[in-house]
């Protein structure tokens, strides 16, 4: 064998390996960021206990990078479920561990003739960061009170649950928002949105 083809015959595999994008051997697998765990305290969410357990599953099987469960405690929450009588609200996330969120499960929206799950589920949305789009379809979820009473979907579509392991990507690394808004959803047709 001649010198040259001796020195091609080496060279050959290191030029596959790159030609055809291979890694080198020595690189190190990329290690996904943890899971961001949200805990939340549905302790005086009363009749929305199911509408809550639903919801919660739906977000969980859609989501990658943020987990929703009960706390242990229920002053260790990072956000709370409660019935009221209004207008369904809450804090426009996305909420992080330590964080103050809230949901206010109003009554008002149920009365109108909206499904309890999708509004648990919407507004369990906002927790998790995402805005309402009124004008979307039944299935996007965060088109609220949109399509009508007739929309029982309570699962966010894939878009929303992109932009949700989005805004959980970094883990607890990601900065905290400066202000504490809360989205208030008069499901009948206008919004509210108050800054704290």
């Amino acid at each position: 064998m001649s010198k040259r083809t001796a020195i091609l015959a080496a060279l050959a595999p290191a030029l596959l390996s790159t030609a055809v994008g291979l890694a080198p051997a020595h690189s190190e697998p990329r290690t996904p960021a943890a899971v961001v765990t949200l805990t939340y305290d549905a302790g005086a969410a009363g009749p929305w206990a199911a509408s809550i357990d639903q919801a919660v599953r739906n977000w969980n099987d859609a989501v990658h990078n943020v987990r929703l469960e009960p706390a242990s405690s229920p002053g260790s929450a990072d956000y709370v479920y409660e019935a009221t009588s209004g207008w369904p609200q809450a804090t426009l996330g996305p909420v992080f561990p330590g964080g103050s969120g809230d949901v206010q499960l109003g009554r008002q929206a149920v009365d109108e003739g909206y499904d309890a799950t999708r509004i648990t589920a919407h507004e369990t949305g906002h927790i998790l960061g995402l805005p309402d789009d009124y004008s979307g379809p039944c299935s996007a979820l965060m088109s609220g009170h949109g399509p009508g009473t007739s929309c029982t979907n309570a699962t966010p579509d894939t878009a929303e649950a992109a932009q949700v392991d989005s805004n959980y990507a970094a883990g607890t690394a990601r900065a905290h928002r400066p202000s504490h808004q809360v989205v208030i959803d008069i499901w009948s047709g206008r919004t509210l949105t108050r800054s704290h």
